[in-house]
């Protein structure tokens, strides 16, 4: 959520920074309420003002013994009351409309962001590794899966439909060994704390983390329960410190969570239908930050470093893409996205995007913290990244080590987990 007060003050950058990000928001009604709401507060106070003088004045009268006076002066403050009570009721309406269009309005870019409408003006920072050469023809995932036996898209789709599929043996296998190598390499060298939260929320947890209303469409809930299936890890660790605030000393928290994510994936209907890269269920491991606002920018460069070190350690050939104003999001005011090349699928796939979203998520949330014992409090800005999801870097790691007779190479790092295993040659 944006700073009313910076709208207020900068409506016509506001709306230009709407513009590249190729978007739209109810920027002039915002204001409207505003200008509303800030004529109701001056009104209700010169109100209450002038009943607070009126009920010193009835006492005075009484103590004079002008009763009648006393009398008419008392209904009189009874009718302010009544327009009080008015006033503050639309006041609360007014509130109310202002709060649910600011929800509708998305972070600002930050000034060095490549500015462009689309996808196709993102922008390649770094490449590590070299695309591998095969001396036969690679395979996509789907089908490396499906002749191993450790991919089973038939029994998946026969209990819940399109999108669901089932992993056997080695191939579960090695979905357990990627998520255990994330959590341990984030714990243990990168410096998380790995926290276990729910995978369900309530509706105002969403909000606090900007998915709702914006993204209402693409998440499963239990409407008896108030129960919303989290999209990312990223919802709740959000919401763990909401409404607090924090010491100084207490930045940076750096917390890491595996979850279970829940997507309706309306949004991409008729786009890889195959394999398992868009999927309704699916794993990740998530990275979040929450930092002072002065150090953001430079957390942001690290959570990409932590998940660039997890690429490199499984030698796999990636880039590095800053996103376009046009492709960055709702929430971020700078992201990248980190891509693996697929031999198989012949496609640079996005494992990761690392967010700073600056203090918007922390104005919704309320998340705060103080430079001294009893400094004014400030806004926290919190980030956000992938670290990573154990589906897609399973289509990373099987198209990448694939041999010719079809088997696929364990990665050495994933070895220890796997029990030693070496090769997959099928799902047992």
């Amino acid at each position: 959520m944006l700073d009313i007060a910076f709208i207020r003050a900068h409506p016509e950058a506001v709306k230009e920074a709407l513009r590249k990000l190729n978007t739209d928001a109810p920027i002039d009604e915002i204001l409207a309420l505003d200008q509303r709401r800030r004529a109701l507060l001056q009104e209700t106070e010169a109100l209450r003002a002038e009943r607070n003088a009126g009920s010193k004045q009835i006492a005075v009268l009484m103590r004079e013994g002008r009763h009648a006076e006393a009398e008419a002066l008392k209904q009189r403050m009874s009718a302010i009351g009544d327009q009080i009570a008015q006033l503050e009721e639309e006041l609360r309406r007014v509130e109310a409309a202002s709060y649910e269009k600011q929800l509708w309005v998305p972070n600002l870019p930050h000034p060095s962001v490549p500015v462009g409408p689309d996808e196709s003006h993102n922008v390649v920072v770094r490449q590590w590794g070299t695309p591998r050469t095969f001396d036969f023809e690679p395979l996509p995932h789907w089908d490396l899966g499906e002749t191993l036996g450790i991919i089973d898209f038939e029994r998946g789709v026969k209990m819940s439909g399109t999108r669901f599929f089932v992993l056997r043996g080695a191939g579960a296998g090695l979905h357990r060994a990627l998520i255990d190598f994330f959590l341990d390499v984030g714990v243990r060298e990168h410096g998380y704390t790995e926290i276990y939260p729910p995978f369900m929320v309530h509706e105002h947890a969403m909000v606090c983390a900007a998915h709702l209303p914006k993204f209402r469409d693409n998440m499963y809930h239990d409407a008896e329960e108030d129960f919303w299936f989290i999209g990312t890890a990223e919802v709740p660790l959000t919401n763990l410190y909401r409404d607090e605030i924090l010491s100084v000393e207490q930045l940076p928290i750096k917390m890491v969570a595996h979850t279970p994510c829940f997507r309706r994936e309306k949004m991409s209907a008729g786009r890889d239908v195959r394999g398992i890269k868009r999927v309704h269920q699916f794993e990740k491991v998530e990275m979040y930050w929450i930092t002072t606002p002065e150090s953001s920018y430079e957390a942001l460069e690290q959570l990409v470093a932590d998940a660039e070190d997890l690429l490199r350690r499984l030698d796999l050939p990636y880039r590095v893409v800053e996103m376009c104003t046009g492709d960055l999001g709702f929430a971020a005011a700078k992201k990248y996205d980190l891509e693996v090349w697929c031999p198989g699928s012949q496609e640079w796939l996005e494992v990761s995007s690392c967010s700073n979203v600056t203090d918007f998520q922390a104005r919704r949330a309320n998340i705060r913290f103080r430079r001294e014992p009893k400094a004014r409090p400030e806004y926290v800005h919190t980030l956000n990244g992938s670290g990573l999801p154990a589906g897609r870097m399973m289509i990373a790691v099987m198209e990448n080590y694939q041999q010719r007779d079809g088997s696929i190479i364990v990665p050495e790092v994933l070895r220890p987990y796997m029990g030693g295993q070496e090769r997959i040659t099928g799902a047992a």
